[in-house]
């Protein structure tokens, strides 16, 4: 018996991955280009020609987030408008494009310039991804897709840190953002070619036939007016204030407050570590490896979570990874010895970023599919504040001397994160709840 296309068969990983696996080829641009800043501040910090010091290159990792947070914004409202596929493309190349402009800038305000602009790029990709990826994943892997999605990011993150440690102490810190160019080069073009639009956007813009043809393709169910995004510029304003109906409403505030915990976590971490590691006693070469050694946790984090988070729901496994974040985190105060020290870094990783990630996976099931891409752009976006903040707390800890009060803040951090997710099975209402898989599937 054939199933209708109304009533496509369960989608296996085998027919989406293609749309994963570009998903995952632009955002593990996304994490090369994060990391890079990290993986480059000690050279950085070393040129005399661009007259950085620990606050202003905490000023300038600021400014990137900045960008992200705008980026963010726009991309989760504009995406229903314009499509996924135009801003995914748009997104690599204003990363790329900043990323030229750090490469040959003269001074600290150039290079600050394009780090704002990459920034624009890199917060637009990060919920058009995972927009595109709570779409097309199979509904009962949607977390595991999700962590998997992402470990392409912590997979940029050690590219940045290798191509950091191979490239720059003998060609200098130009070079790594040269390499920040390839993603227009390798990327853009297998999207545009390979990338397919969202059925709800292409239901939404009447190109109906187009819509039910990407539907069938993967296994989707035939989008109608419950799936299309809302048109216009009423419908774009009536998506935002859609994530505070009542059945939501409590619920938005306590995952932007996960997100700005998450992403301070996240950037703070990724921005810093190396010279707050420096400055517990590690030496430089360490330093910059730790950095390495966290991303390798973030990609087995990914893992774990996402298949933990698909049985138990992605609210418990974030709370509890937030909470062993902060044990992981408190425990760097100490000089361990340098193979303790990185177990401790690794299981780190492993906690810390799949715990932001699992924020994500909960808000794609908290919001309906019609709002699903402005409420993760507005949890990313609003996010993004933290990504602002910990950068710049970061700098100023360590322009202050105090490397152990840096971990300490991370640490409480990362008990309001796990404060605030908890919270928001309590937020939804017990049939939203129900219906959007807060919590794991008992069937």
């Amino acid at each position: 018996m054939t199933a209708s296309p109304t009533s496509p068969p369960d989608r296996s990983f085998r027919v989406v991955a293609p749309v994963i696996a570009l998903c995952w080829l632009a955002v593990f641009f996304d994490g090369m280009d994060v990391n890079i800043y990290g993986a480059t501040m000690p050279h950085l910090l070393a040129d005399e020609s661009l007259g950085f010091t620990p606050a202003l290159a905490g000023t300038i990792g600021s400014w990137t987030t900045f960008g992200m947070l705008i980026g963010a914004l726009a991309a989760g409202t504009l995406t229903d408008w314009l499509g996924r596929k135009p801003l995914v493309m748009g997104s690599v190349l204003l990363f790329s494009a900043g990323s030229a402009l750090c490469a040959v800038a003269s001074g600290a305000t150039v290079f600050g310039a394009g780090r704002f602009l990459s920034g624009l790029g890199l917060g637009g990709l990060m919920p058009i991804g995972l927009a595109i990826v709570a779409e097309f994943a199979p509904p009962r892997r949607a977390a595991l897709a999700t962590g998997l999605m992402m470990t392409s990011y912590h997979a940029g993150g050690m590219a940045a840190t290798g191509i950091g440690l191979a490239v720059a102490p003998g060609h200098g810190w130009r070079w790594v953002f040269w390499a920040g160019v390839l993603p227009a080069l390798i990327a853009v073009p297998l999207v545009l070619k390979w990338l397919p639009e969202s059925p709800g956007v292409l239901f939404g813009r009447g190109r109906i036939e187009q819509a039910y043809a990407v539907a069938d393709r993967y296994r989707l169910e035939r989008p109608g007016t419950r799936q299309a995004p809302r048109a216009g510029a009423k419908g774009r304003l009536e998506s935002i204030t859609a994530l505070f109906a009542p059945g939501t409403r409590w619920a938005t505030p306590l995952l932007w407050t996960a997100s700005f915990a998450g992403l301070l976590l996240v950037y703070g971490v990724s921005t810093w570590l190396p010279e707050l590691m420096r400055a517990t006693g590690y030496s430089l070469s360490s330093s910059v490896t730790f950095l390495m050694v966290i991303n390798a946790g973030g990609i087995v984090g990914m893992l774990i979570a996402g298949r933990t988070a698909d049985r138990f729901g992605p609210v418990k496994v974030s709370a509890l990874w937030f909470v062993l974040t902060a044990v992981g985190t408190f425990l760097l105060r100490a000089q361990l010895p340098l193979g303790a020290a990185y177990v401790v870094v690794f299981v780190t990783g492993v906690w810390l970023f799949s715990a932001q990630v699992m924020v994500y996976a909960a808000t794609s099931r908290v919001y309906a599919p019609r709002e699903r891409a402005t409420g993760l752009g507005w949890v990313t976006g609003i996010g993004r504040t933290g990504a602002v903040v910990g950068p710049t707390l970061g700098g100023a800890v360590l322009a202050g001397g105090n490397a152990g009060l840096g971990f300490t803040t991370f640490a409480v951090t990362a008990v309001l994160g796990a404060l605030a997710i908890s919270l928001v099975p309590l937020a939804v209402n017990s049939r939203s709840d129900k219906v959007r898989g807060l919590t794991p599937a008992t069937d």
